[in-house]
Order: structure tokens, then sequence, then C-alpha cells
């Protein structure tokens, strides 16, 4: 966690740049328990936002501790709103942190949806982490 450079902070998570692995992250709270919709929406958005900023290449959200049900947001909005915004950044690689029983963990890392990258989860963070400083 020393390597990180906390970026934003509220109720919901955190938002932080590891320079030193070049990638940006969100580490959601257990208080996502609460989050609406529209916040969830919000958060990334502004996620987005620091992406574009183009501080860094590949990103990360450790969702192990996501409480929220999402569905109610629509894959299509994000596909249509967040994810040409990590396209137009030039993002790499996306990796997610899961909790362990996902179904997507170990899969293979592919593009999902209008995504010019690839997506991958795990249920380490220090494989999520090497993956992401993997060379491809």
């Amino acid at each position: 966690m020393a390597d990180l450079e906390e970026l934003y902070r509220d109720n919901w998570g955190t938002i932080a740049v590891d320079r030193a692995h070049n990638h940006i992250e969100i580490l959601w709270f257990e208080a996502t328990a609460e989050m609406s919709d529209e916040e969830f929406m919000g958060w990334l958005e502004r996620f987005a936002g620091f992406v574009e900023s183009g501080q860094c290449d590949t990103a990360l959200v450790d969702a192990r501790r996501f409480r929220m049900n999402p569905a109610g947001v629509s894959m299509g909005w994000r596909d249509q709103q967040i994810i040409p915004r990590y396209n137009a950044a030039g993002l790499k690689k996306f990796a997610f942190v899961m909790p362990g029983g996902m179904p997507a963990i170990g899969a293979a890392p592919a593009a999902e949806g209008p995504a010019n990258f690839p997506t991958a989860y795990f249920a380490d963070p220090t494989a999520a982490h090497n993956w992401l400083q993997a060379e491809n």
C-alpha cells in the first residue's frame, strides 16, 4: 500500500495511482452496500476521468469488498459512456480482483464489449499486479 498515491477517497472507496507499476486502481469499501445506481455510475465516470489524465496505462479494480448490486446499471451504459473513454486514453489492460468463487476468475484475458484492451479476473491481488506489469 505504501507505493500507492491516493487521488480520491470517499465513503465508497479510494482511487489511487501506483506510479512504480504504472497503474491506477479502485479499492472499494464495504459501505458500497448502500450505494445507489447513480452513485455507482458517478464513480465510474470519476475513475474514467483519472484514466483519461494519462498518468497510467493499466487499471485495477479491487472488488473484494464491493457490496452493491450493480444489476440496475446497464452494461450498455458502461459500454457507451465509460469504455470509449478508456479506449481514447490508451488503456492497455484492465484487471479485477474479485472474491473467490467468481466464475470469470482464471479465464483467459479478453477484450469485453467495445474495449480495445483485455480484461482479466483474479482472486489474488499479487497475480493481478503481475499480469498488469507483464509485457503483452
